[in-house]
Order: structure tokens, then C-alpha cells, then sequence
């Protein structure tokens, strides 16, 4: 069965009404949740707020953070699996770094709620106060290999080629104003992967009041401007792989396949002393 990577809101009211088996995420902060979510929901944070490195030591503490996490929320495989945040454009990319770490992982049954909580609010449908007590379950990881992540060291090696580094960072971090959305001096150096070129996340998406993402058209004019085209091979970053991840999640459903996601961003980058940087403000 195929699993479409966005989902309106009556389209998951419709999985829930079935007998389909599925496990609702909720990514946003437990003071949000607690005030209402999607009935049945389980809230897990940390998929926003876990900062990740690429070493083989980060990535197994990543791997065992979100395999608890997951399977605590009641996921061992058989499961339909959604994710949502407030708003595609308010939330970071929460929702869109949910469905990156579950594919990180190998599960395959997975889909963003497309406008987030409040598309869900603008349908009328119901919510809910209730904390769910699901079932613990083992979650089952799958090797995926670099299918969607991309460590610091295929980063370097693809500086300088035909790979597009893509960075969808705030506009003060890349004029190398800030180091960070956590403040300006968060990390010890600002600038730019070199060679890197700059979409703004939020020009991915249509303002209104259930703000959703462009069209796969006017996703590709956005990615013109930057030189990509369906066929590039695009390497993404942010801070920690948020942001990025709603831009990842864009250029899928725009028809760009050969898209990855450099997870430790600038984050990791910028703590390296010996890895190259572009500072100053861009020409």
C-alpha cells in the first residue's frame, strides 16, 4: 500500500474513522498539546529539540533516542504513522523532521498532516484533552544507509562539485549575522557552507490562514533561482535539520528525488574548527 508523504485533514480523519492501524504524532512542546491535540495523539518533543551529530556515536544515540521514543508511542511496524505541528510555517519543520527521522530509520508507513494542528482546527473536526497510554512496542529499525542522511564528511567531499549545498536558514544566519535561531553567539562561528546557495525555508510555502506548501510549479521556480532543477543533486542544511527538513519535504513532493539532508547542519559544522566556512556577508 502506498503511503502519500502529505495528508489533508479529512483524509486523516478518514484513517482514524477506519480500522487501519495508525499512531498519531504530535511534535509540538507539551504546554501546546496539553491545551488540545488530534484525540489519540502522542506528544514527542524531542523530535524537534534533539541536537544530533554524525559521528558513528551520534547517530547510534540518535537512532536509540527515536527507537525508544517510537516505541513507547505504540510503533513496531504495522502502523500507519502521521506527524503534525501547529503550522508548516510557525512550527520549523517539526512535523517534516519527524517524517525524516522515521525514514532515517527504515519505516516506510509514513505521512505529515499538511497544514498541521490547524488545518485539523480549520475542518472543524474534533480534539481532544485526553493524555493516550499506548502500548509499549518494539520498534524495528532498518538499515537505510545514506538514502536520505548525509554525514559532515560526505559534505566536505562534495564541496567544490556539481552537488548543491542548499541552505534554508533565517536570513540573518546566512548573511553570518547569527550562528543560530538560540542567539547570535549560540555557536562559536557564523557563516556559510562554501559554495553554498540560499533559499529561505518559508518561501516554500503560501501564507493564508492555513498557510500549506507552493505547488510542485512554483516550488520549482523557488528552486530556479538557486540553479536546481528536478535532476540536481541537492544537499540541504539548516541548524539542526528542522528547517531543512520542511525544505526536504517540499522538493519530494515537488518531483526533486535526488535530495539529502545534512543532519548536524550548522550545528555540528560550525564546531569543527578545521572544516571550511564562508564569513562575512554574501556577495
Amino acid at each position: 500500500m502506498s503511503h502519500p508523504l502529505l495528508i489533508n485533514a479529512a483524509k486523516l480523519n478518514d484513517i482514524l474513522e477506519s480500522d487501519s492501524p495508525t499512531v498519531i504524532i504530535d511534535t509540538r512542546s507539551s504546554e501546546a498539546y496539553e491545551q488540545g491535540h488530534i484525540p489519540g495523539a502522542v506528544n514527542i518533543h524531542s523530535i524537534f529539540t534533539f541536537l544530533a551529530t554524525s559521528t558513528p556515536e551520534g547517530l547510534e544515540e540518535l537512532k536509540e533516542s527515536f527507537a525508544t521514543a517510537f516505541g513507547d508511542a505504540g510503533i513496531s511496524g504495522a502502523e500507519t504513522v502521521v506527524f503534525y505541528e501547529d503550522a508548516m510555517d510557525t512550527g520549523f519543520g517539526q512535523s517534516c523532521r519527524g517524517y525524516f527521522l522515521l525514514s532515517y530509520l527504515g519505516y516506510e508507513s509514513v505521512s505529515i498532516l499538511h497544514g498541521g494542528y490547524q488545518a485539523w482546527l480549520a475542518e472543524g473536526f474534533p480534539t481532544s484533552l485526553e493524555t493516550p497510554s499506548p502500548t509499549p512496542k518494539t520498534f524495528p529499525i532498518k538499515e537505510t544507509g545514506n538514502r536520505l542522511m548525509i554525514n559532515k564528511e560526505d559534505v566536505l567531499e562534495a564541496l567544490g562539485t556539481d552537488t548543491v549545498m542548499l541552505d534554508v536558514r533565517d536570513v540573518d544566519e546566512w548573511i553570518a549575522d547569527s550562528s543560530s535561531p538560540y542567539g547570535k553567539e549560540f555557536c562559536p562561528r557564523k557563516g556559510r557552507l562554501p559554495g553554498a546557495v540560499w533559499i529561505e525555508w518559508y518561501r516554500m510555502m503560501k501564507p493564508g490562514t492555513v498557510p500549506l506548501f507552493k505547488t510542485p510549479d512554483e516550488i520549482l521556480a523557488e528552486c530556479k533561482t538557486a540553479g536546481i532543477t528536478k535532476d540536481s543533486t541537492v544537499y540541504l542544511y539548516c541548524f539542526k535539520g528542522a528547517r531543512a527538513s520542511n525544505t526536504l519535504v517540499a522538493l519530494k513532493a515537488a518531483g526533486v528525488e535526488n535530495v539529502k539532508l545534512y543532519f548536524g547542519s550548522w550545528n555540528e559544522w560550525s564546531r569543527i574548527p578545521e572544516l571550511p566556512i564562508e564569513e562575512g556577508k554574501p556577495f
